[in-house]
């Protein structure tokens, strides 16, 4: 496994690059699939209010701007990403929407907060990103309020989440390229056991922790579906490299392995996560 410094390059390098840039142009797409996750969210703010809220891995905004419409007047919620093209569009919109939310363009894992800013930080699947998730989470807990609650979304393994890895599966046998995954890796399913994120979360300066499987019945219309497998993931980065013959091929292969999830006009999957929640604990 690289050495957290360089994980942390060729994140910033990925999320300012190819993959920034296609989530930005997928955002329409995405939010529309995303929205009971981000409703999860926001119910559980309105539940239980804050007076500042700090969302990890904000992207293009989505779950910051609802956030902040729950907040109201005199409360803010603040987004923080690597990404400079998703942020360019998470504030774009926030102004659109005319809600009190931030920005910060900067790493989690290092970016110097005020003290004790935050009661409440969140994330909807921007977590499994750090190349020292420890160092990340002991960071987020300076940046927290005594006892402030930390509250996240994160995917479950791959076995519990076939659609997610539909594509790459299916192209394999035409992209000998396709990179491993690591379970241990920065990554979409980095947080995938749930007794290491336990871990990483009590190393860090958490507890009261509460790791629960949930499950969102997501959808998407069927037009959408190979503007999303051809611009996301691993195989959108091989396919621009490959020769016409071997793409088309490996699309029609992809196409074909999706038909499972489709039923009329929508693709339906689950999203299999984990709901993790903890509070700053106290130093001794």
């Amino acid at each position: 496994m690289a050495e957290p410094r360089s994980v942390e390059n060729e994140q910033a390098a990925l999320w300012n690059g190819t993959a920034g840039q296609a989530w930005v142009a997928l955002q329409d797409l995405l939010d529309r699939l995303f929205k009971p996750i981000e409703e999860d969210l926001a119910q559980a703010l309105r539940e239980a209010p804050a007076r500042s809220v700090l969302d990890v891995g904000c992207g293009t905004g989505a779950t910051t701007i609802a956030m902040a419409g729950v907040l109201g007047a005199g409360r803010r919620c603040t987004g923080i990403d690597i990404s400079a093209p998703m942020l360019e569009l998470a504030r774009a919109r926030a102004a659109h929407a005319g809600v009190d939310a931030a920005f910060i363009r900067a790493d989690a894992q290092s970016h110097a907060f005020d003290a004790a800013a935050y009661d409440r930080i969140v994330s909807r699947f921007g977590v499994m990103f750090f190349g020292d998730p420890v160092r990340a989470f002991a960071n987020l807990r300076d940046a927290a309020r005594p006892n402030a609650e930390l509250r996240m979304y994160a995917w479950r393994s791959p076995e519990d989440n076939p659609f997610m890895t539909t594509a790459e599966r299916a192209a394999a046998p035409f992209l000998p390229a396709l990179p491993a995954r690591d379970p241990e890796a920065p990554g979409q399913f980095g947080f995938a056991d749930p007794d290491r994120v336990r871990a990483i979360l009590e190393q860090g300066g958490w507890g009261d922790m509460d790791i629960q499987p949930i499950d969102f019945d997501l959808t998407m219309p069927k037009t959408d579906l190979v503007r999303y497998f051809t611009q996301l993931g691993p195989i959108a980065r091989l396919l621009p490299t490959v020769e016409d013959a071997v793409r088309a091929r490996t699309l029609d292969a992809v196409r074909a392995a999706f038909e499972p999830f489709v039923a009329g006009e929508e693709v339906r999957f689950v999203a299999a996560c984990w709901r993790i929640s903890g509070r700053k604990r106290s130093v001794a």
